[in-house]
């Protein structure tokens, strides 16, 4: 039997769309809103606040806020290509590459979170924690993208549900 990797996991997902507007999807905070976040700021080299349609670039660090979750996701880009490769820290030291392809009318959206720790706490909250999480996301990215539904729980009357 095949040891089981804590450390790393990759989610993929077809979506009918272009490059640029799947690109934008994760680098521009008014889009990144539409399916993933509640509220997305970035801010440049020298702290400074960054318009919610300009794309984000390597250096830049993040304030990330969800629906029906009172805690701030905090990090930093640690590398952007324009046009189809995105890295951020995430979870603490873990990093998230997101890649992009085309294969047929689809974009590939390949999502991989790695160095997480192996400690009993961080294999429940980050490695499934997160791995659930994205995987859901990933799901809402497609429906928004592709039918404009946008699935998240919004009701605070609803907590603990799938999309929350």
């Amino acid at each position: 039997m095949k040891n089981f990797d804590w450390t790393t996991f990759t989610r993929r997902i077809a979506v009918k769309s272009t490059l640029p507007e799947m690109y934008a999807a994760w680098t521009k905070a008014a889009e990144i809103e539409k399916w993933f976040l509640s509220n997305a700021k970035y801010f440049d080299a020298n702290k400074n606040l960054v318009d919610k349609n300009t794309p984000i670039e390597k250096g830049f660090t993040y304030e990330w806020h969800w629906y029906l979750y009172d805690g701030v996701e905090k990090g930093k880009i640690t590398n952007t290509n324009g046009e189809d490769f995105i890295q951020f820290s995430f979870a603490g030291d873990c990093l998230v590459d997101i890649k992009f392809s085309t294969q047929d009318d689809y974009i590939i959206v390949e999502l991989t979170q790695k160095n997480i720790p192996t400690d009993d706490s961080s294999k429940e909250n980050i490695r499934l924690g997160c791995d659930s999480g994205w995987s859901f996301f990933l799901l809402n990215l497609k429906s928004v993208y592709e039918g404009g539904l946008d699935l998240r729980n919004k009701n605070p009357n609803l907590k603990g549900m799938i999309n929350s």
